[in-house]
């Protein structure tokens, strides 16, 4: 029994480099055209929305550990969540402005 699983290990053993050349080929093939981009990032991930919303609602998760799931009842959850997204973007864009002025510099 051992002796067959064995022959048929080896048998997968070369037949593995051609799907892998075939695999290979098939990601090149995607690689050509925008289909590739498409199929790595899905259409709703490329908007600046997503990346919006996306770190809203990380801001929500840390809220809710960090002061526990009461705070989603408050009435002044939304402006809190705004704020912290705000200060976060502001921080951001600062960090890029120097960037540049660094890059100009050089």
């Amino acid at each position: 029994m051992d002796f067959k699983n064995l022959k048929f290990v080896k048998k997968l053993k070369n037949v593995a480099p051609k799907i892998k050349w075939a695999m290979f080929k098939n990601v090149q093939d995607y690689k050509i055209n925008s289909q590739y981009i498409d199929y790595i990032i899905p259409e709703q991930k490329k908007s600046i929305e997503y990346d919006s919303i996306k770190l809203e609602n990380m801001v929500k998760e840390s809220l809710i550990k960090e002061f526990g799931p009461k705070i989603k009842n408050s009435k002044s959850y939304p402006m809190l969540v705004d704020a912290v997204v705000h200060n976060l973007k502001k921080k951001q864009l600062a960090v890029f402005d120097n960037i540049e002025d660094e890059l100009e510099e050089i």
